[in-house]
Formats: structure tokens, C-alpha cells, sequence
């Protein structure tokens, strides 16, 4: 029987449309930065991607730099800053934070006293919950949120903004920061001056060229309804899981649901039953999913974004979290949850 993807939020599948126009760009043999034919060619694309993905996040007019990934964008957005961040927000922000972390309840939900000096995701990688921006704040970590939630940068109430292109189907080591026109920003990469002094280094032009066709294809997605169909699988798993725990004397802990979360995330807590045991058993079984996010995924050690939101050591050892996609099925979600639950029971028996 063939594997089924369950872990869209570490990555999704290269898009179509990503990938034919990164096979073209391959073609275009110049340096972005060359006033020759070919080196306009090149630049053209770099700007095609720009245009491409200003429209699919509502932010025209915004200044968008092309970076390796969100990862580069937090360290360009938040050095030397002395911005707060809470312990749910990705290691790449939290890395930057400064004195104590912005408290956090037990649904996942942030309180920010001062936005302009602070940092907030606006949906969580491994409980899906989304935040409320408050107005005037520093950065926020879209990532997760681009390409499954209706976003529009021009809106939202903060000056720079995260994203990255594996996420939504485009490939991986290339992303962007978005601020607003005209914020001071020094470079924190020096060289050639390329991406408006604000990023040295000559542009992945294949690899912007797969995000811009990337963006601008999970925007029609969203458009057309797709993450709804996405969020009735979501509920339909969780009602699933459930139900079978439910049949075993158990309850189904979903971290996060008392919250609005991502159309397509369920983060389980089962004490006593490591999230990395887990993953590993449904491997095995044909399932991808995670114990988190992962870029923490092989470190054995309770989820930091559980622990902010009050679970005990032993709770927040024991989280699974599944992310679907626009490609996946009711079949596969039921094989999942059969699966899930045979292995869960096999542990409540040997306890018995």
C-alpha cells in the first residue's frame, strides 16, 4: 500500500507550476545584476517573482527581499533589536528575543504589552492556533499561515513579515521578508548591494523563480475553497480519534482546541507515549508525520511550544503532530487513524 504524507507543515510537494518555472529559469544563463540582454533576462524573473508574490500576499507597495529561507529573514529582521518573543515562535525567532518571553496561555494564545518591541507568529507550526496581531508590531512569522489562511501584509497590523516557499509548494531554500516601504533595515550580509542594499549575494533566481509560481498558485487554491475541504478532513480525523479513544476508556487530547487553528493541523498529546516512538511507528506503518517542528524533530526533548502553553514534561513528550495537504483523502486520513489507534491500544493493553 502506498505511504501517505501527513507532515505538510515541515514541507509540502514541489507544485507543478513550481517546477516548470524553475525548469525555465534554468534556461536563462545571466546575472541579475548584468545590464546585458541576458542579465535583464535574469532580472526579469526576479521580478516576475516579486510582483508574483507581492499579489498572492496583499502586499503592493511593500518592499519583498528574497532570502535563503525564514530562517535568514528573522536573523535580517530582528539583530541588535532587543525585540520579545514568546517560547511558542519558531527556534529562528526565538533565537532573537531578548528579556522574558511574552507569556503564553494554555490554548496557545499570546499577550503582547509592547508590538512595537515584539515578535508574533500569526499560526503556530505545531498546534496550528492563530494569533491576533496587535496593532504596530515588529515582526510577525507568517510562514505557516501563507498559502492555507485569506492573508493580506497590507493589512496586517505589523512592519516586517516572514515567509518561506516550502512551505506552500515551492522549494526549499528560498524565502522572502516583507516590510513596509521605506523601513531602515541595515544589511546584515554585505557585498554587491543586491535586493535594495538589503540582502548581498547574487539572487537564487531558480529558486525565486519556483516561489513566485508557487505563491501564485496556493493563492488561487485558497481562492477556490481548497482549505476548506482541508479543514472538514481536519475535523473528520480528530472525530475519528476520538471516537476510538473514547471506545478504549481514554480521551483524545488536542492541544490548541480551545483556540482557531490552521485548516489542517492536529497536534495529539498522549502521556507516557513519546511523540518520537510515535512517528517512528507510523513510519513503519506507511504514515509521514512529526513530533513537532522539524527543525527540532531528532532532538529528544519535550515540545518547547507545549511547555510555554502549561503541559507537564511527560504531556509535552508525548506530542504527535499531523499536518495534511490539498492532496489528501478521506481514505488516507481513516487509514491513519485505524492505524493510530491499533498502536495506541496495543499500549493501553500491555499497561492493563
Amino acid at each position: 500500500m502506498s505511504r501517505v504524507y501527513l507532515d505538510h507543515n515541515a514541507t509540502t510537494p514541489l507544485r507543478a507550476e513550481a517546477r516548470a518555472a524553475m525548469i525555465a529559469a534554468m534556461e536563462v544563463t545571466g546575472n541579475p545584476s548584468s545590464v546585458h540582454a541576458e542579465g535583464r533576462a535574469a532580472k526579469a524573473l526576479v521580478e516576475r517573482a516579486r510582483a508574483q508574490l507581492a499579489a498572492a500576499l496583499g502586499a503592493e507597495g511593500a518592499d519583498i527581499v528574497f532570502v535563503s529561507g525564514a530562517t535568514e529573514g528573522a536573523a535580517l529582521a530582528m539583530a541588535g533589536r532587543g525585540l520579545r518573543a514568546a517560547d511558542i515562535e519558531h527556534d529562528a525567532v526565538r533565537a532573537w528575543g531578548t528579556g522574558d518571553p511574552l507569556p503564553v496561555d494554555h490554548d496557545g494564545r499570546v499577550t503582547v504589552a509592547d508590538p512595537s518591541q515584539s515578535a508574533l507568529q500569526l499560526a503556530n507550526s505545531e498546534t496550528g492556533v492563530i494569533q491576533r496581531l496587535p496593532e504596530g508590531l515588529a515582526v510577525s512569522d507568517l510562514t505557516q499561515a501563507f498559502g492555507k489562511l485569506p492573508i493580506a501584509f497590507n493589512w496586517l497590523n505589523c512592519h516586517m513579515a516572514l515567509v518561506s516557499a516550502h512551505k506552500l509548494g515551492g522549494p526549499k531554500g528560498i524565502g522572502a521578508l516583507v516590510m513596509r516601504r521605506g523601513t531602515d533595515l541595515p544589511a546584515q550580509l554585505k557585498g554587491g548591494g543586491q535586493e535594495m542594499g538589503r540582502r548581498a549575494g547574487t539572487e537564487n533566481v531558480i529558486g525565486i523563480a519556483g516561489f513566485g509560481a508557487a505563491a501564485e498558485a496556493a493563492a488561487r487554491d485558497l481562492e477556490a475553497g481548497t482549505w476548506d475541504r482541508v479543514r472538514v478532513l481536519r475535523d473528520g480525523l480528530e472525530a475519528l480519534l476520538r471516537d476510538g479513544l473514547q471506545a478504549m476508556g481514554l480521551e483524545a487530547e488536542i492541544a490548541g482546541a480551545g483556540a482557531e487553528r490552521l485548516p489542517n493541523t492536529t497536534c495529539l498529546v498522549t502521556p507516557g507515549w513519546k511523540g518520537e516512538t510515535q512517528v517512528m511507528q507510523m513510519d513503519l506503518a506507511g504514515f509521514a508525520v512529526s513530533a513537532g517542528s522539524a527543525c527540532s524533530s531528532g532532538k529528544v526533548r519535550a515540545s518547547q511550544v507545549l511547555r510555554a502553553m502549561g503541559y507537564a514534561e511527560d504531556e509535552a513528550m508525548g506530542a504527535l503532530r499531523v499536518s495534511l495537504g490539498p492532496e489528501t483523502t478521506e481514505e488516507e486520513i481513516t487509514r491513519f487513524a485505524t492505524a493510530w489507534l491499533t498502536q495506541r491500544e496495543k499500549r493501553r493493553a500491555r499497561a492493563a
